[in-house]
């Protein structure tokens, strides 16, 4: 009997981390692909949500590296219930939290044409990479002292 309950809890815990991690199916049915390039993704991964004003409208796809612009190409697939996102939308990478794992945060623009299947994103601005804004901040004090 305490065999089982142990078991069972370690089955309970396993499905809690799957879900926690983004690690269950990447759900593509009933969406549509974009694409977006970025200079710095930091430390973005597939199955990270897409939000717009909060709300997750997606998930991220597949993330590859373009050797022809040296820019990460990042797949995203947008639910097809939130089919009127305007064109000039900007796309940014955030981090939830001040270490939390990073997303995508979608800002809509005000074109009357819209986001659809193979479309592309064309403003984006990249991941700030934490030890970057360090580095920068003590070489601006640095400097300062001089």
């Amino acid at each position: 009997m305490v065999g089982a309950f142990i078991v069972a809890g370690f089955v309970a815990f396993f499905f809690l981390a799957m879900q926690v991690s983004n690690l269950g199916s990447l759900n593509t049915g009933d969406s549509y692909r974009v694409i977006a390039r970025f200079d710095n993704i930091g430390s973005l991964k597939e199955k990270s949500s897409v939000t717009m004003a909060g709300v997750e409208v997606g998930r991220v796809g597949s993330i590859v590296y373009e050797e022809e612009t040296f820019q990460a190409r990042v797949e995203l697939f947008i639910y097809e219930q939130y089919d009127q996102i305007p064109e000039d939308t900007f796309a940014k990478i955030l981090t939830a939290g001040l270490l939390g794992e990073q997303y995508i945060g979608l800002d809509p623009g005000g074109s009357e044409e819209v986001l659809h299947e193979g479309s592309e994103i064309l403003i984006t601005q990249s991941a700030l990479v934490l030890e970057e804004v360090v580095g920068q901040f003590i070489f601006g004090k640095a400097q300062e002292g001089q």
